[in-house]
């Protein structure tokens, strides 16, 4: 996707890049990049507001979920083995067998 026109940053780099601009997860100097492109860039300021439209209606329609807490146990005793550097097991006993491939 791109206008044609030439720009700073590539359409690609910001289209490669526009969930961690959505999500706050790079360096003000980057954002400000994403945002002096928008400023230029039409194509790319449509993807982005759909991108910024579809993540604010999944928050409303998903974001009230509760996390069942045998999961978030499970989670955190993960992340905790991962932290202390112990082996992680690939497969919990006491998780599901996997599904079953049909023909």
């Amino acid at each position: 996707m791109s206008c044609g026109e030439p720009h700073e940053t590539d359409c690609s780099e910001i289209l490669d890049h526009l969930y961690e601009f959505l999500d706050r997860e790079m360096p003000d100097a980057e954002c400000t990049k994403f945002e002096h492109h928008f400023e230029e860039c039409s194509p790319c300021l449509e993807k982005y507001g759909l991108e910024q439209a579809v993540k604010k209606l999944v928050k409303r329609c998903c974001g009230h979920d509760d996390v069942p807490g045998d999961l978030r146990a499970k989670v955190m005793g993960r992340i905790d083995l991962i932290r202390s550097g112990q082996a992680v097991p690939e497969r919990d006993a006491a998780a599901a067998p996997p599904a079953s491939q049909e023909s």
